[in-house]
């Protein structure tokens, strides 16, 4: 399997004139394979080919000042989004998808585009990698290579792509590389774990083991209100559409921040599944339930920013990875329906016109049974998730019973959260107070 590692460019002014220099020819030779590919879709209703933009671009200066295999790869990814547009102009006109897909766009004027370099094109040399230029760089400006520093953990056999990465006035090194496939541990498939998603309570984690977490949110939502507020108060003195250094820096230091809760998050899912044995995960997800979304001006702030896909996307690959069982299901009434009654689950527009639940959500984070039970109300939520797939896949609930949805473990994503718990603050604040002063 592959894996993908960025590395952050450093401050050299040499460095980075030079990779400034081609990502912004590779922008632009994007830009002219883009026009060749709309020019012949309009006049011809031809298809391009995955090399015909090669052999019209190969005697350009902006094709020559680039290395020969990284030029050809910017363009056989331009015709490959020609392919791709042609497939799904055909499975519209065949009623398969539902919205008319746009044909490629050029990109912005004066911007960056990545530059690929192929396994083939890098050698290493006294623990650096060589990266060659083109032969009409080397007659400009003298020069036929730059070197970059090897990543410690990385092996160089087992480095298949370099990505010049160019993204909100910084670069990136993507080294793909060939990840060994370790020994997938031994885990019971009939062991479940149910997820629900949202704002405060990012994941809120139920199995049928008896366990239950929830992984916090409020730090996150917290960078993203820092973040949006930032950018209205320096929009506010600046004229509509302004971008400068600092948004772009404010803006990347949230990016990386997101990143990192992303994979602290999927790395906690995947360690508890590791620890109790739960072979399989199933995430409750509504398919496009952030379009048009209408929960007020603040909530839209809140709900919408937050990367869930992304993180959904992050538990699969980890998943593959460690042989567990990744499920998707829809979530409709999992809120409301109460797990400990047993209430049946319709699917979002099925409903029985008789349908009612036996309990009720009476406050944030509290839901009470038909019996008077009071259990965490995500946790409720995460259990009747695995009740939607519970039939079909013959799982036994008899474990997931009141003591797991009424106490789940907080955890939060960064350590400084993790420092002190609400109980030894609460020593602590004692101690203080009964201390001579």
């Amino acid at each position: 399997m592959y894996s993908c590692q960025q590395v952050l460019v450093g401050k050299n002014p040499e460095l980075i004139a030079i990779l400034t220099f081609l990502c912004e020819q590779s922008h632009k030779l994007t830009n002219m394979g883009i026009y060749y590919g709309r020019q012949l879709f309009f006049k011809s209703y031809k298809t391009l080919g995955k090399f015909d933009l090669e052999k019209v671009y190969k005697k350009n200066n902006h094709y020559k000042v680039l290395y020969s295999q990284a030029a050809q790869q910017i363009l056989i990814t331009v015709a490959e989004s020609f392919r791709s547009y042609y497939g799904l102009i055909k499975a519209y006109s065949e009623g398969k998808i539902s919205d008319r897909p746009k044909i490629p766009n050029y990109r912005k004027k004066g911007g960056m585009a990545t530059v690929s370099y192929p396994k083939q094109a890098l050698k290493l040399k006294d623990n650096q990698i060589r990266v060659p230029l083109g032969n009409t760089c080397k007659r400009w400006f003298g020069l036929d290579c730059f070197y970059i520093h090897k990543p410690s953990n990385l092996n160089f056999a087992s480095i298949k792509e370099l990505r010049i990465l160019p993204r909100n006035k910084c670069f990136y090194w993507e080294f793909v590389y060939e990840k060994e496939i370790v020994v997938k541990p031994q885990l019971n498939q009939d062991n479940v774990l149910g997820i629900d998603h949202g704002v405060n309570n990012w994941l809120t984690c139920v199995s049928n083991v008896g366990t239950s977490l929830i992984v916090d949110g409020k730090h996150l939502k917290s960078m993203n209100r820092w973040y949006n507020k930032q950018v209205s108060t320096i929009k506010e003195n600046k004229q509509t559409g302004f971008w400068s250094n600092k948004l772009a820096a404010i803006t990347e230091k949230r990016n990386r921040q997101i990143r990192d809760g992303i994979n602290k998050a999927a790395r906690i899912v995947i360690n508890h599944c590791l620890k109790n044995s739960i072979g399989t995960i199933v995430f409750g997800w509504n398919k496009g339930q952030k379009n048009e979304i209408k929960l007020g001006k603040k909530s839209n702030s809140e709900f919408v920013p937050i990367p869930t896909a992304r993180l959904k996307e992050r538990i699969a690959q980890l998943c593959y990875e460690y042989g567990i069982i990744f499920i998707e299901t829809e979530e409709s009434y999992t809120s409301i329906a109460s797990f400990l009654d047993g209430d049946d689950l319709p699917i979002y527009g099925e409903k029985p016109n008789d349908w009612k639940p036996s309990g009720k959500r009476i406050k944030r984070g509290l839901y009470r049974s038909g019996n008077n039970c009071f259990v965490n109300a995500d946790c409720n939520g995460a259990a009747n998730i695995i009740t939607k797939v519970s039939r079909k896949l013959g799982l036994d609930l008899s474990r997931l019973c009141r003591g797991t949805l009424t106490c789940p473990q907080r955890v939060y994503l960064w350590s400084a959260k993790n420092r002190w718990s609400n109980t030894d603050l609460s020593v602590l604040r004692s101690i203080y107070l009964e201390s001579p002063r």
